[in-house]
């Protein structure tokens, strides 16, 4: 059996699907937004309720401790991410039924480069308390005016009739909620049924989104498969699917688009995809974190070291965005004491299993590219010896595991910020997220300087003193690849996903943060409440601060406050 021929009993199955949601396209088409908008709070439901079985799937097949802190990662990033994007998309329904445009009640502003703003967060007393601190705005391209914004909002809910065929969502394997809310954006923009392939990995997940995605399953409008590259690749040329979603590598994108081997390559040379459908993908690349020179505190190297650590090994270091690359300047004073306690915070981190596939193998490439190559306590590769005219492979290559590497760049903080652009837009594979740090005394030397840096950056994701994983865990952000990359140049990938308020062609979303946390940072004349984030690696109670935050995102309410905070402060 060849990896595009499942057996018979597979291919009747595959068949039987497409069939069901051919017909379930009608059913959706003559759901209105209000029914719309009750399957989202029916889904909400199910996802609350069937939370903790979520998390222990998880839990299982990436072989983590039951009573570890590590388990806070599996709720921030497994329900508590879709319980908030249906809430924030029934938000948007709901508007859309009264009159209004989903970006009524958010603020427009006016970033660089004449773009269009749009904050979407903090929004509401909520976002103020639990995510204080914290910001993101969504940037419209040059050109588009307010109006355009508003007018445009609602995508294909603006014409809910009007249905768009059977797509394929090929869903990930690492983050858990990417599957659910590839299939709510397929459905809700797109307005496509959905036959959504799980990655094998995530198998032991089939029942429980079978319950939380139940009512549109009843409906007919989404079917969920399991199986191996076989069923995938006869799924996507099937004759009845219209359009295609994944996520995952470039490679396994070009496989798909032009197929594997020498064959699939020359197709890809001359521009002719195999695939004859449009493909939207979200598809990762090599990170960076540009940490800006500053006059630091030790408290700020450590806690800015650990910053750094969770960017990369959060999840193991599974992550489309795990930051790869630390870019630092040569001359800042500080240097060899940050890096210092940047080796030790990687050493620190709790160790974890090797769970995704192909991880060792791609960590011993790493290894063997770089003589200097560290293995630092708890299985980090620590790459420190890159040459800046020649960098190697790590700017280029995405190991998708527990390997950092840092690369110097000459030059103070204006110079060096300008080179670190530059090195980050042109050399760097993938543009879907970076990470920049700087202390506040330094974003206000820098001043407009700063957000000119910010605008050059050609990614998806711009973050500042937080990491890009906060955009994709704001629902109301959008999440993917720069604008503008093609089937034969991919890169990040094509399109956007998450974007609950249904905004029509955005540019990127950039994130703001503290660079001190609290209650430290009011020894600084900042206001922020906000303490260690949960997702922090290092952080001792993120296991039940997750679920209390998931617990919350089902039912907001003013009563479970107190304990949120009490347990993130103990973190």
């Amino acid at each position: 059996m060849t990896a595009s021929s499942p057996t018979a009993e597979r291919m009747r199955e595959i068949d039987r699907a497409v069939e069901d949601l051919v017909r379930g396209e009608a059913a959706w088409a003559a759901r209105d937004r209000a029914e719309r908008r009750e399957l989202l709070e029916r889904m909400r439901a199910a996802t609350a309720e069937h939370a903790e079985e979520w998390v222990r799937a998880a839990v299982a097949y990436k072989r983590l401790p039951e009573d570890s802190p590590l388990v806070g990662e599996e709720w921030i990033t497994g329900p508590y991410p879709v319980l908030t994007s249906l809430g924030a998309l029934a938000a948007g329904i709901g508007a859309l039924q009264e009159g209004r445009s989903p970006v009524d009640g958010f603020s427009l502003g006016m970033a660089p480069g004449g773009r269009v703003s749009v904050r979407v967060l903090p929004h509401g007393i909520w976002d103020r308390l639990l995510l204080n601190g914290f910001s993101a705005e969504v940037w419209m391209p040059p050109g588009v005016t307010e109006e355009e914004v508003r007018t445009r909002a609602g995508l294909a809910q603006l014409r809910p009739a009007e249905t768009n065929g059977v797509g394929v969502v090929l869903g990930a394997g690492n983050i858990t909620s990417i599957p659910i809310l590839d299939v709510l954006y397929e459905l809700y923009a797109n307005n496509r049924v959905v036959a959504l392939k799980l990655n094998p990995v995530t198998d032991g997940l089939l029942d429980i989104f079978g319950e939380v995605l139940a009512p549109l399953i009843d409906l007919g409008a989404v079917r969920i498969l399991t199986g191996g590259a076989d069923v995938g690749a006869y799924l996507v040329n099937h004759p009845k699917v219209s359009h295609v979603h994944m996520t995952g590598s470039a490679a396994t994108h070009d496989a798909i688009v032009f197929g594997p081997g020498e064959e699939g390559a020359a197709r890809k040379a001359a521009g002719t995809p195999l695939l004859g459908k449009p493909v939207t993908s979200e598809l990762g690349g090599v990170s960076p974190t540009i940490v800006i020179p500053g006059d630091w505190s030790e408290a700020d190297l450590r806690y800015q070291a650990e910053h750094v650590a969770t960017q990369k090994l959060h999840n193991g270091g599974y992550n489309c965005v795990a930051g790869q690359v630390v870019v630092i300047s040569s001359a800042w004073k500080q240097k060899d004491r940050f890096l210092t306690r940047l080796r030790q915070a990687l050493s620190d981190a709790p160790a974890r299993p090797a769970y995704y596939p192909g991880s060792d193998e791609r960590v011993n490439r790493a290894v063997d590219a770089y003589p200097g190559a560290r293995h630092l306590p708890g299985g980090t590769v620590l790459l420190t010896d890159l040459d800046p005219s020649d960098p190697g492979p790590a700017l280029t290559t995405e190991y998708f595991g527990p390997v950092l590497a840092v690369l110097e760049l000459p030059g103070d903080m204006r110079q060096f910020l300008d080179e670190a652009v530059r090195t980050a837009n042109e050399r760097f594979a993938g543009t879907l997220g970076v990470n920049l740090i700087a202390h506040p005394r330094t974003v206000a030397a820098l001043g407009g300087a700063l957000d000119e840096a910010i605008a050059e950056l050609r990614y998806g994701t711009v973050a500042l003193n937080a990491w890009t994983g906060v955009g994709y865990l704001t629902a109301t952000a959008c999440w993917g690849a720069y604008p503008g990359h093609t089937l034969d140049d991919v890169q990040s990938g094509i399109g956007v996903v998450h974007n609950a308020l249904l905004l029509d062609g955005p540019e990127r979303t950039v994130v703001r943060g503290p660079f001190h946390p609290a209650p430290r940072a009011l020894l600084h004349g900042r206001a922020t409440l906000s303490p260690k984030p949960p997702w922090f690696v290092t952080h001792r109670t993120a296991a039940t601060t997750g679920r209390l935050l998931a617990d919350f995102a089902a039912s907001p309410r003013w009563s479970a406050l107190p304990r949120i905070f009490a347990s993130a402060l103990r973190g």
